[in-house]
């Protein structure tokens, strides 16, 4: 299903904006219903997330809540690190469980990249089976609002062009190396290299690009929805050039209403 909504390209989520979270959360397990239906007296869901994930994990929220007005979603940010930790220390206490955000146990968990939740799934921390894509993160190109001439896709910034390029570093980034993958897969690599503007992460690609060191950057999509006042997005990578990274949630084992996820 084609994505819907302002600035889509950018930050690709998987399925109509409106349905979103209610789609994503209804099929991981049943449908449920409450009796409760009072904003005050409405039943909790937590997601517990990686703060990089911010604008897609509330937009689904919102749109869940818009169509469950029963359900009052609640979002608690950390690294991954730290989500695996805080699960681990919460699953593995003996005795009574105090929850860690003072509002009931986590029903999903959201973090920033799949690897977390594969290896969370192996501890049997969330519930084998449950996983499901809920955002897809592509590469933006991206200029200043105030330029005119642009390039309208990757491919204009090969041969004869004179575009100055600013990416992230592609040794020490993930950013830059994904960057890199497109210049090779367009085969542009020996046409952009006298012009690249190197930066050693997303922040500082956008730096670069503002204080006019760039005519171009190269970021993640979310990066570029954050910057909609001072950038805009020309053209966003796609296949077969480029395979968006997916992020999914899945359901932590101690769910305390799987009907409701």
């Amino acid at each position: 299903m084609k994505p819907q909504g302002k600035c889509a390209g950018a930050g690709t989520l998987v399925v109509p904006r409106r349905i979103l979270l209610a789609v994503l959360l209804s099929s991981l397990l049943t449908p449920y219903s409450l009796l409760v239906t009072s904003p005050a007296n409405a039943e909790p869901l937590v997601i517990a997330a990686s703060p990089s994930m911010k604008a897609p994990v509330e937009t689904l929220a919102h749109a869940f809540e818009g169509t469950h007005p029963d359900v009052k979603v609640r979002v608690y940010y950390d690294t991954g690190l730290e989500l695996r930790w805080t699960i681990a220390g919460m699953e593995n206490k003996v005795g009574e469980k105090t929850y860690f955000i003072g509002t009931g146990p986590i029903h999903l968990i959201a973090p920033g990249g799949d690897e977390l939740l594969t290896r969370l799934e192996q501890k049997y921390y969330v519930l084998p089976g449950t996983r499901r894509p809920y955002a897809a993160v592509p590469l933006a190109l991206v200029v200043p609002v105030t330029l005119v001439e642009a390039p309208a896709s990757f491919e204009e910034l090969g041969k004869g062009a004179k575009y100055r390029i600013a990416i992230a570093d592609p040794v020490l980034t993930e950013l830059g190396r994904q960057t890199q993958e497109v210049f090779e897969a367009l085969g542009i690599v020996n046409y952009v290299k006298g012009r690249l503007d190197v930066a050693s992460d997303a922040r500082g690609v956008l730096d670069h690009l503002l204080y006019g060191q760039a005519d171009v950057g190269i970021i993640f999509g979310p990066d570029a929805v954050k910057e909609q006042e001072r950038i805009r997005v020309v053209a966003t990578a796609g296949k077969p050039t480029f395979k968006p990274t997916i992020h999914s949630m899945a359901m932590e084992r101690f769910c305390p209403n799987r009907a409701l996820c």
